[in-house]
């Protein structure tokens, strides 16, 4: 099955790792830095800081009573403060508001106020309503609620609004620029995929499936609704969970690695595709490494899960679901309708594919790039060169960088193995817990060891 998971932007990467030596028993805390230090307990898009807690239908901060306290205060007048503060992030054709200021890989959302939506929403066409606006969050303990809006369709807004560096910026191009010891570049990461998730289905989103008629946004964006009265379906947010594996040859100690023809030279990753009707997540695996490779898997020991809001439109929000396959044969037969080639690999060969100078360069030269989009300088998003570059020598292959799944289950098994042995029961592990990530260990960024 094709998977819209890896692109040419898949091949860069922020600067997670630059030594993986001397492994330590699991740690939950990761310290990148003698200056900082991040708390690593999801994957990039994961770890939301506003949707933590959900309030209460009848509290202040809800999405109903936010909507309505949103509502009165854009209609009336008056300029006095008020409660809950108010934050609204501008999107146009799934990009976010940000901007990019001092020493690069310092980027963040442009969040709008209240006075600011005000001011710039008076004299054009977007409306704080509709399908248009959503809610995203909040923070009690900042007495603040976000939200996002859709100013696609007002092109003098668009550029009101890619004023004094801020620019719309590709959600792909700020995750490969993020450096993840920034923690709240990272927890804007966060919000901005789950704000683009929930743009891009409502897009999707605007007709009945069942009848045809139009829907009308409910508990202020978080579902619609089908506005014939006869019908009254209701539609939720939608999320298409697919399956990621490294396919493991325990008794050759090899890792069995793939690649696509849209794939940039050099690059290798897991096996992945979409779970069908009808089946569960270890059956999926098992069917599509088969299906693929024609290799018979037998045991399957959950990972970790990772949302990946940047996929193609129709599919706004993937949730890719990591497990670790070990294979009962070992001869491959490649479906070249659905890859290019599939090797086994040995862990010495593939941690030579971890190829951390060329993650970190590929994140600075993201970051650069988005702060000479945010500056006017440049509109050009594209990040295919950004990994394969001209100067010094380049590994034979790499793996997809820190930011995506793909990376932290190959990592894992390079550095620490799977822990899980066939007498285990997978399931009986909590699934939240991050004890098999591959970055649980004290690691230096640029050789220095914290």
């Amino acid at each position: 099955m094709l998977l819209f998971l890896s692109s040419a932007t898949t091949t860069a990467a922020t600067s997670l790792f630059l030594s993986l030596s001397k492994l330590t028993p699991p740690l939950s805390l990761l310290r990148f830095s003698t200056m900082s230090s991040i708390n690593l307990q999801s994957h990039a898009f994961a770890g939301n800081p506003i949707k933590a807690k959900t309030p209460k239908s009848n509290d202040p901060f809800s999405s109903n009573s936010a909507l309505e306290t949103l509502k009165s205060h854009i209609l009336s007048n008056t300029h006095d403060a008020i409660s809950p503060n108010f934050k609204v992030l501008p999107f146009r054709k799934g990009r976010p508001l940000a901007g990019s200021q001092g020493s690069s890989p310092n980027w963040h959302l442009g969040w709008l106020s209240l006075g600011d939506c005000k001011g710039l929403l008076a004299d054009f066409t977007v409306k704080l309503e509709g399908n248009s606006l959503v809610y995203l969050g909040s923070k009690s303990e900042e007495d603040s609620v976000y939200w996002a809006i859709d100013v696609s369709e007002d092109d003098k807004l668009v550029d009101e609004l890619g004023k004094k560096y801020f620019s719309f910026v590709e959600l792909r191009t700020l995750m490969v620029a993020t450096d993840w010891s920034d923690s709240r570049a990272m927890a804007d990461l966060a919000v901005a995929g789950h704000a683009r998730a929930l743009l891009e289905w409502h897009g999707t989103s605007r007709f009945c499936g069942h009848c045809g008629c139009k829907t009308v946004p409910m508990e202020a964006g978080k579902r619609v609704q089908c506005s014939n009265e006869l019908c009254k379906k209701r539609i939720y947010p939608r999320v298409d969970p697919v399956v990621i594996m490294l396919v493991i040859d325990k008794e050759n100690d090899r890792a069995l690695l793939s690649r696509q023809s849209r794939y940039v030279p050099r690059m290798w990753s897991c096996l992945a595709g979409f779970i069908e009707p009808g089946e569960s997540l270890e059956e999926a695996v098992r069917r599509e490494t088969w299906e693929e490779t024609g290799i018979e898997v037998g045991e399957v020991v959950y990972h970790s899960s990772q949302p990946w809001p940047v996929g193609p439109s129709s599919m706004p929000c993937q949730l890719m679901v990591g497990f670790y396959a070990y294979a009962k044969s070992l001869e491959i037969s490649v479906d070249k309708d659905e890859l290019e080639d599939a090797q086994w690999h040995s862990r010495e060969d593939v941690k030579k594919a971890l190829t951390f100078a060329e993650y970190e360069k590929a994140q600075r030269t993201a970051a650069f790039k988005v702060e000479q989009i945010c500056k006017g300088v440049t509109q050009n998003q594209n990040l295919s060169s950004d990994f394969n570059t001209e100067s010094g020598e380049l590994a034979s292959m790499f793996i997809p960088g820190p930011y995506a799944i793909a990376h932290h289950l190959i990592s894992t098994w390079v550095f620490q193995g799977v822990p899980v042995s066939s007498s285990d029961n997978p399931l009986k592990q909590p699934i939240s817990s991050f004890s098999n990530f591959c970055s649980e260990k004290e690691i230096g960024i640029r050789g220095k060891r914290c």
